[in-house]
């Protein structure tokens, strides 16, 4: 029914920047939210940033060197990483909080990109 497929991930040595796109495609009715979440080797899944209805958060880790912008009207979500960390690696989901007709609301996830952040 919906799909998110991420682009942008790879390989930057620290202090570098890369930018993560999401685009959702599919029986869309509209879009609550979008968000990043990271997951790196042995850790648990967590929240980098997210939009809904024009609000946005951050993980602490990643203030004023991550940002996160919507594209409504492609329903893309993008996250711009700047300075980045080797705690920074890790593979990065794309979310969305999406509105089907006639269904109502439901979460999705990408596959995941990989960013690795090494010298």
């Amino acid at each position: 029914q919906v799909q998110l497929v991420e682009s942008g991930g790879g390989l930057v040595q620290p202090g570098g920047s890369l930018r993560l796109s999401c685009a959702a495609s599919g029986s869309i009715f509209s879009i609550n939210a979008m968000g990043w979440y990271r997951q790196a080797p042995g850790k648990q899944r967590e929240l980098v940033a997210r939009t809904s209805h024009g609000s946005t958060n951050y993980a602490d880790s990643v203030k004023g060197r991550f940002t996160i912008s919507r594209d409504n009207a492609k329903n893309t979500v993008y996250l711009q990483m700047n300075s980045l960390k080797f705690e920074d690696t890790a593979v990065y989901y794309c979310s969305a909080r999406v509105v089907l007709p006639a269904i109502g609301t439901s979460d999705y996830w990408g596959q995941g990109t990989q960013v690795t952040v090494s010298s």
